[in-house]
């Protein structure tokens, strides 16, 4: 009796561990959520306090979570990035739409990117390990994507995926540089290029 309540009493702490592990999993979530929306709006160099406003925490939240601004920006990267790999279609979406709104998001990475070669300026070796994961997970991801995008037969079938994630990047260069450059609107015209026109 005595041992079943011990296993009852260390059932229930255990319990109360995963718990309270998985609060805090989902509250980290949401914390890198809120930081990658505002990377997004105004860069990775947002203020701190931007972000604790986005989630709806204490800034002290924040430096507990991510002592240092490099480890925020590598926390978000990875975050976007697995974001990006479970991509699957929404219910009724197309798959022409489907593509679009991952190219569209990727564009979104690609600012936390962007931000993260500053970020680690002392790890180059940290920064192209990171670089070459992104590469290395999202490229099965995006030819996916084509090839269902091309199975409608309204989207072209001989575009590389690594052509197409190329080209978003290198549109999404021009934010950095030019007043008014919009990024999204020239992806846009690089989708529209993907349409059969046989």
């Amino acid at each position: 009796m005595v041992e079943d309540r011990r296993s009852s009493r260390q059932a229930d702490g255990l319990e109360h561990q995963q718990s309270k592990r998985s609060d805090a999993r989902r509250n980290e979530q949401a914390l890198l959520d809120a930081a990658a929306t505002v990377f997004v709006r105004t860069g990775v160099d947002a203020p701190v306090r931007d972000i604790a406003a986005e989630a709806g925490v204490g800034i002290a939240t924040i430096y507990r979570h991510f002592p240092t601004r490099a480890d925020l920006v590598v926390a978000v990267f990875r975050h976007q990035v697995d974001a990006l790999a479970a991509t699957t279609p929404a219910a009724g979406e197309s798959p022409e739409d489907t593509l679009r709104n991952w190219v569209h998001r990727f564009a979104d990475f690609l600012v936390t990117k962007h931000g993260l070669a500053e970020a680690l300026r002392s790890d180059q070796a940290g920064f192209e390990s990171l670089h070459a994961e992104f590469v290395e997970r999202l490229l099965p991801v995006l030819d996916r994507l084509l090839k269902a995008a091309a199975t409608t037969g309204r989207t072209r079938d001989d575009i590389r995926a690594f052509d197409l994630m190329l080209g978003v990047g290198n549109l999404c260069i021009g934010a950095d540089t030019f007043p008014g450059y919009q990024a999204r609107r020239m992806i846009d015209l690089l989708l529209a290029g993907l349409a059969r026109t046989d």
